[in-house]
C-alpha cells in the first residue's frame, strides 16, 4: 500500500508565485439572528452565497422567531460584537457590509467605530427598526445615534416606508411622498438613500433611489402575490451588498438586487414552509463562487 502523505510531502516544492493569490469575494453581515432562517443572519448568508459571495457575520442579537412572530430576543453584548467583527476583518478581510437589526446605542458605536478603524467598504445600513408586526425595535435614543454615527458611514441605507416615516418624523402616505421622503434621508446625512415603498397598496410596488446631486429613480415592479414575503428587507439589502463587493456601481447593484429577490419571491410564492408568513426562495438561481485576485 502506497503511502500517499510520504509520497506528497516528497514532492519538489515550486517556486514562489509573484501573482496575486485567488480569493473569495467577502461580505460580512452585522445582524440579529433568526432561528427560524427566513431573515436577518441566516437571510444574509443565503443570498450572499446564491450570488456567489462568501459570507461572514456579527451577531448583534440572537431572537427565538418562526413564520408565525418573534417570541424573545437576547442582545450580544458590544465587547462580543467588537471581537466577532475584529476576528473576521483582521484575518479574513471585508469587501462589504451589510448591517442590520442594531438594538442599543453602544451596539451603534462598536460598529461605527469598526467601521472607521478598518475603512470598510460599501456599507449597506438596513436600518431594522419597525418589526412587521408594527411594533418598535429601537429605542429614541438608538434611532439617534444610528443616524449620527452610521448614516455619513453608509454607502447606502435602505429603510421601509415605516422606517423612513420614523425617521423623519411624519407619516408617509403615499406614492407622491417618495420622492421627498428620499430626498431628506440624505439630508439627515445618508449619501444615498433606497426608499422601499413595499407596504404602499397596489398593485405595483415602488422603490425610490436617491443619489447626490438630487438624482431620484423609481424602481417599479409587479406586486407578487404571496404569503412568503418574511426577510424581503434583510435579503435585498444583502443583496445590495453582495452586488456593490463584486465592483458595481451602486445604482446598478440596486437594479440587480431587486431583479433578484423578485425572482426569490416568485420562486417562493406558492410554497409552505411553517404556520405563518414563510421565507422566499433563496437559493432558486444560485451562481457560482466568485474568485479574485487578491
Amino acid at each position: 500500500m502506497h503511502n500517499f502523505a510520504a509520497m506528497t510531502s516528497s514532492l519538489p516544492s515550486s517556486a514562489p508565485s509573484t501573482a496575486p493569490a485567488p480569493r473569495y469575494v467577502r461580505v460580512l453581515s452585522i445582524a440579529g439572528s433568526d432561528s427560524g432562517g427566513g431573515a436577518g443572519i441566516q437571510a444574509d448568508l443565503k443570498t450572499f452565497a446564491a450570488l456567489g459571495c462568501y459570507g461572514m457575520t456579527a451577531i448583534t442579537a440572537i431572537t427565538a422567531q418562526n413564520t408565525q412572530g418573534v417570541r424573545a430576543i437576547h442582545g450580544v453584548p458590544p465587547e462580543i460584537l467588537r471581537a466577532q467583527i475584529d476576528a473576521v476583518v483582521e484575518d479574513i478581510g471585508v469587501d462589504a457590509v451589510k448591517i442590520g437589526m442594531l438594538h442599543s446605542p453602544d451596539v451603534v458605536r462598536v460598529v461605527a467605530d469598526a467601521i472607521r478603524r478598518y475603512r470598510l467598504p460599501h456599507v449597506v445600513l438596513d436600518p431594522v427598526m419597525v418589526a412587521t408586526s408594527g411594533d418598535r425595535l429601537s429605542t429614541q435614543e438608538t434611532v439617534q445615534v444610528l443616524v449620527r454615527e452610521l448614516f455619513p458611514l453608509a454607502a447606502v441605507v435602505t429603510p421601509n416606508l415605516d422606517e423612513a416615516a420614523l425617521l423623519l418624523g411624519r407619516p408617509l402616505a403615499g406614492l407622491d411622498d417618495l420622492d421627498a421622503a428620499a430626498q431628506a434621508l440624505l439630508q439627515l446625512g445618508a449619501p444615498a438613500a433606497l426608499l422601499k415603498g413595499g407596504h404602499l397598496p397596489g398593485d405595483e410596488v415602488v422603490d425610490v433611489l436617491a443619489e447626490p446631486g438630487g438624482r431620484c429613480t423609481r424602481l417599479s415592479s409587479q406586486r407578487i402575490a404571496t404569503h412568503n414575503g418574511h426577510g424581503t428587507g434583510c435579503t435585498l439589502s444583502s443583496a445590495i451588498a453582495a452586488q456593490l463587493a463584486q465592483g458595481l456601481p451602486l445604482a446598478q447593484a440596486v437594479a440587480q438586487a431587486r431583479a433578484y429577490i423578485l425572482g426569490a419571491i416568485a420562486a417562493g410564492a406558492g410554497v409552505h414552509t411553517g404556520q405563518g408568513h414563510g421565507p422566499l426562495n433563496h437559493g432558486y438561481a444560485p451562481v457560482a463562487q466568485r474568485i479574485v485576485s487578491a
